[in-house]
């Protein structure tokens, strides 16, 4: 199994270890030509939404990764690489647009009201992991695929629809591999 991990901006490298600890083979997807190796999944990190969006366009890669969601290729994002995959944005313009969900971007506030918490989550773990929230933006709606993993306080922050799978907190920020392991097994 190999993962193309999104290095354009944010939290690319983080992710890149928690696949090593697992033993997964991943690469940085940077240019165009990435995509012509051969690969099970991608990882869009979090980071800038903004920033990753306009490079996305900038580097020529915006089509053909979008496309290949579209084709099925299990695509996982965190934080930002939520707000990239949803079909609306409030109040801004969406990007790869290819998960049925609205996202409220920084929905939680500003940096200084980024926080933990654990939480159990019945799908991904049988015991409470930790979350990381920074920044975060949450679900607000969800189309009738989307499957809700995880909400708190009424505010959805982790879900799957098909091939995708979405959390609004960082679990590449953590020593927990549950999520990673949920997604190896999408891919699997």
């Amino acid at each position: 199994m190999r993962i193309g991990v999104l290095a354009l901006q944010g939290a690319f490298i983080e992710h890149e270890y928690m696949l090593q600890k697992l033993g997964i083979d991943c690469f940085e997807i940077r240019q165009k030509k990435d995509l012509e190796q051969t690969f099970d999944g991608i990882i869009i990190p979090g980071g800038e939404s903004t920033v990753i969006g306009k490079l996305l366009r900038e580097l020529d890669l915006f089509y053909p990764i979008q496309d290949l969601i579209k084709k099925g290729i299990p695509a996982f994002g965190t934080c930002a690489g939520l707000i990239l995959l949803a079909k609306e944005v409030l109040g801004e313009k969406s990007h790869l647009a290819t998960m049925d969900i609205k996202v409220k971007r920084n929905g939680y506030g500003r940096q200084i009201d980024s926080f933990n918490t654990n939480a159990q989550i019945e799908k991904v773990s049988d015991t409470p992991i930790p979350l990381v929230f920074i920044r975060a933006p949450f679900i607000t709606e969800v189309g009738p695929e989307v499957e809700i993993l995880h909400s708190i306080d009424g505010k959805i922050v982790a879900a799957k629809q098909n091939n995708m799978l979405v959390t609004s907190f960082h679990p590449e920020l953590t020593n927990d591999l549950s999520f990673l392991k949920y997604f190896i097994n999408m891919i699997q």
